[in-house]
């Protein structure tokens, strides 16, 4: 397959672009934010029209939830139009299309895990903003799919398992939420299923993520564990007791239930420690 992946040098896109070049049969066209502005529509159309992919990857987001809460142009710009371009892209190329979506489309207010089916209610401009090129996508490429995650973490760019090693190696105090539960996902678990959701062209919307629900205090104490270090170096305290506070607000249940895949019988991604510790002693033995 001729594989667009836009993105490419985010925590995703990267673990996308690795996976497929392995495999080669796949011819990839890996872009990265400043090879291809997603929000620039002209470019989008070029891009496709030249590539002719038969399949699209969009890896490419404005991810800064709290910058979102000031730059809100950029955000509905690279997280809304971005999908709505790259639809009209794909569409005219006979391409499918895959979204990466997130958690954060939700408010966090249901007591039980979200399913696929549920109503949405972002809370921020950031999941307002995901919301919207979620829509673009279903309404604009026909059988498009798009793949909801959460807690997203990984071997590239930032994100929290880095922020905790860092932080006990600097001999840093560990504050972590305790009132927040969702599912940490793993860039490569989490790239090996939209390549196959994309290559089997599988249609609508799909949560998928590592099983396993925790708090970011949990989570933390788990990175710790995985490290050999002590986890009850965490200290657990409340989201009103962050310091300064999140510009933000975050759903305080993030936990998506993977319910499309099971139901189709697709084989569910593995418990979320097993990712960790593959991915601790990567990051340990990369230092």
């Amino acid at each position: 397959m001729r594989v667009l992946v836009t993105g490419a040098k985010g925590q995703v896109g990267w673990e996308v672009v690795e996976l497929l070049g392995a495999a080669p049969h796949h011819d990839v066209l890996a872009l990265a934010h400043n090879e291809l502005d997603i929000s620039d529509r002209e470019r989008v159309l070029q891009v496709c029209g030249e590539w002719e992919p038969d399949l699209v990857i969009n890896a490419a987001a404005f991810t800064a939830v709290d910058a979102c809460e000031e730059k809100v142009d950029e955000a509905f710009a690279v997280n809304a139009l971005g999908p709505r371009n790259l639809a009209e892209g794909a569409r005219y190329a006979g391409a499918h299309l895959v979204q990466i979506s997130t958690d954060y489309v939700f408010d966090g207010k249901s007591p039980v895990p979200y399913v696929e089916w549920d109503r949405t209610g972002p809370l921020s401009v950031y999941g307002r903003s995901k919301l919207g090129g979620e829509t673009e996508v279903l309404s604009l490429a026909v059988g498009a799919t798009v793949v909801r995650t959460s807690w997203l973490c990984g071997r590239y760019g930032t994100n929290v398992v880095k922020t905790v090693l860092r932080l006990a190696g600097e001999g840093r105090p560990l504050r972590f939420v305790d009132d927040q539960k969702g599912c940490p996902t793993f860039a490569d678990d989490l790239a090996a299923m939209v390549v196959q959701l994309g290559i089997s062209r599988l249609p609508g919307v799909f949560h998928v993520t590592n099983r396993g629900p925790t708090s970011w205090y949990g989570f933390a104490r788990d990175v710790l564990a995985a490290a050999g270090l002590s986890p009850d170096q965490v200290e657990p305290i409340k989201t009103a007791d962050l310091v300064p506070p999140r510009p933000a607000p975050r759903p305080a249940n993030s936990v998506l239930d993977n319910a499309a895949l099971r139901l189709l019988g697709v084989p569910l991604l593995a418990d979320y420690h097993e990712p960790l510790e593959r991915t601790v002693r990567y990051l340990l033995s990369s230092t």
